[in-house]
């Protein structure tokens, strides 16, 4: 074909970049997602907005990825005045599980009492209405 021939070494040379290529791209989908991951383990509450810029953070530059990565291991101090902390517990648990492929988890305690209905108005005395 072009006046010389392949032999086993060559054959070896080709394997060994096609494997050190598959490594790079291993190593490369590795780090991408390794943000993603922390935050889920940690049970972060913005733990997909972390994934996301874990894995849309490597391409262009490394610095957004950076961002995720000091992310994922930042302090959670929730403050989220339309729930109380136990829904809001129970609402990042659910994220967590839905991240995971896991099934909803179940409620701790049996679900709360109704609310007793008020006692109706009495009249008082001399009130003709």
């Amino acid at each position: 074909m072009l006046g010389f021939e392949i032999d086993f070494w060559d054959y070896l040379t080709f394997l060994t970049l096609f494997l050190a290529g598959a490594a790079g791209v291993g190593t490369l989908v590795w780090l991408a997602g390794l943000p993603g991951r922390i935050a889920i383990a940690r049970k972060h509450p913005e733990a997909e907005a972390v994934k996301l810029l874990g894995w849309a953070g490597l391409l262009p530059t490394i610095y957004p990825w950076v961002q995720a990565f000091i992310w994922a291991f930042k302090p959670t101090d929730i403050v989220d005045i339309r729930r109380f902390p136990r829904e809001e517990a129970r609402a990042i648990d659910e994220e967590i599980a839905r991240l995971e492929d896991k099934p909803k988890p179940k409620p701790a305690g049996a679900a709360r009492p109704a609310a007793e209905p008020l006692p109706a108005a009495t009249p008082r005395a001399g009130d003709d209405s």
